[in-house]
């Protein structure tokens, strides 16, 4: 599959509909003013344009009106969807203060159209081509119940109750995980740590109790739905995490008092401001029983790379083929991957029968395609299983290698593969080390490094230029421990190793147990650190960053010095909790990216955009007194968008963040080094935008979620047409947003314009 070179079609569309041509005269008077007899003249002039300039406009949107009986309704979505084009194609925009749209750039199709906002029901959907106005009129919803079938799912998943804080003192007699210390512990795994890492919580699907278990009390209907799928194994294993017995009395609680009646006590805020610039595309791709991981458009250190190109995803447990798209004649295709060993393990049966898919296996993949990177050549790289687990000799004790010297690996999980678009060929790499994600450093060698996504407790790089040399996996490949200078002379010395203990407040409380932290330092030796990279970020200045998942977390620095395997040493900095020095606390960080300021931006559970400025850190980063906790000055916490849970008052929303992705080059609009969180229970992507928070919605479907995103310039020349934010429905659970079983995962492309009615 070759990569697509054909030029994009950059609409030069008519600017100037009439209510477009009157808002612009506003402007004109407000600078020079006319007399009526001017004012004329002047509308007329740019009406006619189009038809007396030397090319003929090409009227490719679709402009109108939303009203209701209230008047013209601001702040409203208007989705076109056709299914005209080879794949299913969406496009959603925002009305301005005045219930005006304009949906730009659209492909030639018969397209159905209606409105839709908060406080308001779908308007009647209607049929129109491009180069015509099209007004809608939606109804006011006659009650909270009717208008809140479109709110957002953490509005209505914020009614769970979560228990009380002083349940945690006696855990076993309310049926509590013992291992579950605090409240906060428990929202960490209701969230992207356990429940909400696959899926959304909170949509119609998961707020309801299937028919199939209508004969079964809730709390043992909420245990039945758990089982069922492929997922069930780990899904239980989730459950198990929080204590079955109370976490399935508390879900079956809350679906029972929905279907009582009981509604989220507050609406969503429609899109303001530079909310309603925002123009979403949409398209179709996969099959209905398969899921996306992530998407990639573009070399994430040069987003010009593969300029107009196709877009890639990875389907992870669920197929052996990458889907691809190509957005410039909206068509897809698939790219089989491969892998070496027959006996690469495949994926489960059902645990028990599913209310969508019966006892249907709908996943088949062997290589659990994770996470995929352009590289300066266009050449796509992808972490993928290729074998059974079991290292090759040169990965262990007795190789020749130094870093199975100094660290032997017995198992890797997953490995690399490469794919060239120009010569369409595939080439598996073999790894020592596990791969989870991967991003190129900014270095001569094109290095990359990934992350295992836990366990093992090294980080792997594979020296690319010198692969494409040698084509030998063996020798271009690299491993480290994560070693702290505990004594603080500045070096990697000989270290012990770490153990898990359970962390404590100053006060002499515990706050869980966190696996960065050491019980037993040696002031004379270095510290190996408990840990594994799960997110993955590399500064300008060579430093590689990555997060710790677990309670309350923490992030890496990496220095790799001048022979990693040998030299590399980490510093570890975790997230302030209860901490009396820190003004916000947070836990549980999950993505991570870093600016070119080389400012860390984290995720966390505990409804937060956080980020880490080490030059900010007062105390010393390295010697026994730098514990992990020893630079909270560096760390800011910004509480996201959405209502708490039921029973909680720290402060964080209910929403859930799988990752952040920083837009170093400005290729979304909204400036330079913009860090961007998934709203992944809020249908969102949302955006930190001079310390305020811009909230990206997609309105159609319901059940929006996100997981990677990048972000690409097609054309610099074309304004805000020639460039975007890509990313792809993350959910392992499409069947369950609004439009149900076999709704296909979607390529989303972000972009915003000046206005609402630019074109």
């Amino acid at each position: 599959m070759a990569a697509c070179v054909n030029q994009l079609s950059v609409a030069n569309a008519d600017s100037f509909p009439p209510f477009r041509a009157q808002r612009g005269q506003m402007r004109l008077n407000r600078i020079f003013p006319l007399g009526a007899a001017a004012v004329a003249a002047s509308t007329w002039l740019l009406l006619s344009l189009g038809a007396t300039g030397a090319a003929p406009v090409k009227k490719d949107y679709i402009s109108g009106t939303v009203t209701s009986s209230a008047g013209p309704e601001a702040g409203v979505w208007v989705i076109a969807e056709t299914t005209d084009l080879p794949t299913r194609y969406i496009k959603e925009v925002v009305t301005d203060d005045h219930g005006r749209y304009l949906i730009p750039a659209l492909p030639k199709a018969k397209y159905t159209l209606w409105a839709r906002g908060y406080g308001l029901l779908d308007s009647p959907k209607v049929e129109a081509i491009p180069g015509k106005q099209v007004n809608l009129q939606p109804v006011i919803a006659p009650d909270t119940k009717a208008a809140a079938r479109y709110y957002p799912a953490n509005y209505w998943y914020a009614l769970l109750e979560v228990p009380a804080e002083k349940e945690f003192a006696a855990p076993a007699e309310t049926g509590i995980s013992p291992n579950v210390k605090s409240q906060a512990q428990w929202i960490h795994l209701i969230k992207t740590d356990s429940c909400e890492s696959c899926h959304q919580l909170g949509n119609q699907y998961t707020r309801t109790i299937p028919a199939m278990f209508n004969n079964l009390a809730p709390p043992q209907a909420w245990m039945r739905r758990v089982q069922s799928g492929q997922a069930g194994p780990a899904m239980m294993g989730g459950l198990a995490q929080l204590g079955p017995t109370r976490a399935t009395e508390l879900f079956g609680d809350w679906t029972t008092r929905i279907k009582n009646g009981e509604l989220p006590p507050e609406a969503p805020p429609r899109p303001q401001g530079i909310e309603r610039n925002v123009v979403i595309t949409q398209w179709d791709w996969a099959d209905p029983t398969a899921y996306l991981h992530d998407s990639i458009s573009t070399d994430r250190r040069d987003p010009k790379t593969n300029a107009k190109g196709l877009i890639y995803g990875s389907p992870e447990e669920s197929r052996d083929y990458l889907p691809v798209l190509d957005p410039v004649h909206n068509t897809i295709g698939r790219l089989k991957v491969q892998y070496r060993d027959p006996d690469t393990p495949g994926q489960p049966k059902p645990l028990n029968s599913s209310p969508v898919w019966g006892d249907e296996a709908i996943w088949d993949s062997h290589t659990t395609v994770h996470n995929p990177m352009f590289d300066e050549r266009g050449r796509l790289w992808f972490t993928a299983r290729i074998r059974r687990s079991d290292n090759p000799a040169f990965c262990k004790t007795g190789s020749s290698l130094i870093s199975a010297q100094l660290t032997p690996v017995k198992t890797s999980g997953r490995q690399l593969e490469m794919y060239d678009p120009a010569t369409k060929q595939l080439t598996t790499i073999d790894t020592c080390f596990g791969t989870h994600h991967l991003l190129f450093a900014e270095d001569a060698d094109n290095t990359l490094w990934t992350t295992s996504g836990g366990g093992g407790g090294v980080v792997g790089w594979l020296n690319t230029k010198m692969f494409d040399q040698t084509h030998d996996e063996e020798k271009s490949q690299g491993w480290t421990a994560l070693v702290l200078d505990t004594n603080g002379n500045g070096k990697r010395d000989p270290y012990v190793e770490g153990e898990q203990k359970v962390a404590t407040a100053p006060s002499g409380e515990s706050l869980g147990t966190s696996s960065a932290l050491n019980a037993a330092a040696d002031p004379n030796h270095d510290t190996r650190l408990n840990a594994a990279f799960y997110g993955l970020g590399i500064g300008t200045d060579g430093m590689i960053w990555g997060s710790v998942l677990g309670f309350p977390g923490g992030i890496v620095r990496l220095n790799p010095g001048s022979n990693p395997p040998e030299t590399a040493l980490a510093e570890y900095f975790e997230v302030p909790w209860k901490d009396p020095r820190a003004p916000v606390w947070g836990f549980s960080p999950r993505g991570m990216d870093i600016d070119r300021n080389g400012v860390v931006w984290v995720a966390l559970a505990s409804g937060h955009l956080a980020s880490f400025d080490r030059t900010k850190c007062k105390g010393p980063l390295n010697g026994p007194a730098a514990t992990g906790r020893h630079c909270p000055e560096g760390w800011t916490l910004y509480q996201t968008p959405g209502p708490k849970f039921k029973n909680v008052t720290s402060s964080g929303s209910a929403d859930s963040h799988y990752y952040v992705w920083v837009d170093q080059f400005d290729t979304l609009g909204l400036g330079k080094n913009v860090p961007i969180i998934t709203g992944n229970s809020s249908d969102s992507l949302v955006a930190l935008v001079n310390g305020k928070f811009t909230i990206l919605r997609v309105p159609y479907p319901l059940g929006f979620y996100a997981k990677g995103m990048d972000g690409r310039f097609d054309d610099p020349k074309a304004g805000w047409q020639g460039k975007g934010v890509w990313t792809t429905w993350g959910t392992r659970t499409p069947f369950h947003s609004e439009t149900g079983k076999g709704t296909d995962p979607k390529v989303v492309h972000f972009q915003i314009r000046p206005d609402p009615l630019a074109n």
